[in-house]
């Protein structure tokens, strides 16, 4: 599809969210199946997307180096400007949004009034990637150029764990810690909240995307060979 569908997330109105990062907008489907779409500046390749602590939806794009804000309404708002590729996005366990900044190695933070924070990466040319907030007050990220996982105490320094295998995405865990994506390596890795590592190996070449938690209780993998695969998860 011209409109390159990227990221999907459940909003508060309990329709289902994507950007578009091919023809620069934000889509939307109800319940029932109707669909909508909201434009956004020419050039702006929409990617991140995640629901707010504020009842709207906030999203990134890369090309235009914005954080911007969504009402359900389709009111459009650019809150932030940081540059530097912003990526992923999620919703902090501070109440803030917290997004990766790829292209300049760091993490930003954004309170819903506008307010922003950027911290660097301790590791230089880490290109962080995924990002994903827990319920032990920490921001986790992925670093898929340095092959580690990087973790934020919301009012702590960052932290950093030796992850080989080019981690990508990165999913909270209900039962705590981080599940991640080992795009490079093949795996998927369960981190818990204590830094230790379990892995599970993947079919070969099937490199590993997003993650998903399924109403079931599992984990869902999207793989860039073409399937979606399910993992009963483990204690």
């Amino acid at each position: 599809s011209e409109s390159k569908p990227s990221i999907i997330a459940a909003g508060p109105d309990g329709a289902l969210w994507f950007t578009r990062a091919g023809d620069d907008r934000i889509g939307r489907i109800t319940t029932d199946g109707d669909q909508d779409s909201f434009e956004l500046r020419s050039g702006s390749a929409p990617f991140g997307l995640t629901a707010g602590p504020d009842g709207a939806m906030w999203f990134t794009a890369m090309g235009s180096g914005v954080v911007g804000r969504i009402s359900l309404d389709g009111e459009i708002d650019d809150v932030v400007v940081p540059g530097g590729m912003p990526s992923m996005i999620t919703a902090g366990p501070d109440g803030a949004l917290w997004f990766t900044l790829n292209a300049t190695n760091a993490i930003g933070r954004v309170e819903p009034s506008g307010v922003l924070t950027v911290r660097p990466v301790p590791t230089p040319g880490a290109g962080p990637v995924g990002i994903a907030a827990t319920h032990d007050d920490a921001v986790w990220f992925a670093e898929i150029l340095a092959d580690k996982l990087g973790r934020i105490p919301t009012d702590d320094a960052i932290q950093e764990l030796d992850l080989p295998g080019k981690p990508h995405a990165v999913l909270a865990d209900p039962a705590g810690g981080v599940w991640v994506s080992l795009w490079g390596a093949g795996q998927v890795a369960r981190v818990s909240a204590d830094g230790d590592v379990a892995t599970i190996d993947l079919p070969a070449g099937s490199e590993p995307h997003g993650l998903a938690i399924g109403a079931d209780g599992a984990l869902w993998v999207a793989l860039e060979d073409g399937h979606v695969l399910r993992l009963p998860t483990f204690e």
